[in-house]
């Protein structure tokens, strides 16, 4: 039984493998087949879009070669012109040229002729230096002395000032009149350290008095002036001084007492830029009043300025000479005092005027020459 199991089981084995051979061999047949169509329908597909692109191309190739053709032909046409513009245009250069020729012979010419005229004027040039020096020269020297005129007009106003404040004073507090008969001799005396003093001494009805003014000057201090008059029983002086001060190179050279103008001197050796400082002035306890320099102004180096009101009658000449159009003067009083303040706000100089009046007690009467009061006005 186990035998002929097996034999069943192999025979069954053996059909089973047989009729699945050929199954499988039936399905490899059809797939085959199926795959021997499908390439050669690809193979078609490929054909046709070959033939396809080759006409395509062959037809841009055509395209292409009539393009270039046409391009060709173009380009000969313009080759022509751009030959017969070059036979035109060398006919210009050669023309040109001989002008550039006869260009450069009249330049060389014109060299020569301005070699000439530039020796001449250099010649000249050096003439008119020469002249400008010697002007420098006498302007320079003419400053020097209208600085020495100005130093004396500044004494003498002083001084002047002084007189006539201690006058009216001593009339006032006498209770006197000028008396046609009296007359008056002014004497003055300077010295090199720049000192001066006067002395009055005038009589009236029988009582002499004395008159003293002088005039002192002294380190950090440019000028005081004292006055002084005095009698049996009492004696008033009249005091006068300044005080200049600058930290940097700008200083307040001169003011004057009647408040016409200020002037400022640059004592460096370098331009100093004045753009938008202020120049202000204060007298005792009024308001204060500034005159602004423009943005753009600039002191010379060594060079003085001077900023005059509009009352004074005096032309506006930058750099060295300015009008404040919007103030008529400086003004006048008792204590003045004035001072420079730059762009930051810092104070860099400073000028004070102080003027006051002292009153003493005498027991003695001074005895001096007699002197009228008529001439002294006259002086005055």
């Amino acid at each position: 039984e186990i035998r002929e199991t097996r034999k069943r089981h192999e025979h069954r084995l053996i059909e089973v493998d047989t009729s699945r051979q050929q199954e499988y061999e039936s399905k490899m047949t059809q797939a085959l087949e199926d795959l021997r169509n499908q390439h050669d329908e690809q193979v078609k597909l490929y054909k046709m879009e070959l033939e396809q692109t080759y006409q395509a191309k062959l037809e841009n190739a055509k395209l292409s070669s009539d393009q270039n053709d046409k391009a060709a032909g173009a380009a000969r046409e313009e080759l022509k012109e751009a030959r017969m513009r070059i036979e035109a245009l060398s006919y210009q250069l050669s023309g040109l040229q001989k002008q550039a020729s006869a260009a450069e012979d009249r330049i060389r010419e014109l060299e020569e002729m301005m070699a000439g005229e530039r020796e001449k004027f250099r010649k000249m040039l050096d003439a008119k230096e020469r002249e400008m020096t010697d002007m420098r020269d006498q302007m320079q020297l003419q400053l020097t002395e209208y600085q020495e005129l100005l130093d004396v007009k500044l004494a003498l106003d002083m001084e002047i000032s002084a007189y006539r404040k201690l006058l009216e004073g001593e009339e006032e507090r006498l209770k006197l009149s000028p008396s046609p008969s009296s007359r008056v001799t002014v004497s003055r005396a300077t010295s090199s350290s720049s000192s001066s003093s006067t002395s009055l001494v005038r009589s009236s009805r029988g009582k002499r008095k004395r008159i003293e003014a002088e005039e002192l000057s002294g380190s950090g201090t440019s000028g005081i002036g004292t006055g002084s008059i005095s009698g049996s029983s009492s004696s008033s002086s009249f005091q006068m001084s300044q005080q200049a001060s600058a930290t940097g190179s700008i200083s307040i050279e001169e003011i004057d007492l009647e408040g016409k103008y200020v002037q400022l001197k640059n004592n460096s050796e370098k331009d100093q830029s004045l753009g938008n400082w202020r120049l202000k002035r204060q007298i005792g306890d009024g308001d204060e009043i500034a005159y602004k320099f423009t943005p753009k102004y600039v002191l010379r180096a060594g060079q003085t300025v001077t900023i005059w009101g509009a009352d004074a009658g005096v032309s506006h000449s930058p750099p060295s000479v300015l009008v404040w159009k919007n103030q008529g003067s400086w003004g006048t009083g008792g204590n003045i005092r004035t001072y420079l303040v730059n762009s930051e706000g810092e104070e860099v100089a400073v000028r004070s005027v102080t003027k006051s009046v002292v009153v003493r007690e005498n027991e003695e009467e001074e005895d001096e020459a007699e002197y009228g009061e008529e001439d002294l006005f006259n002086q005055q």
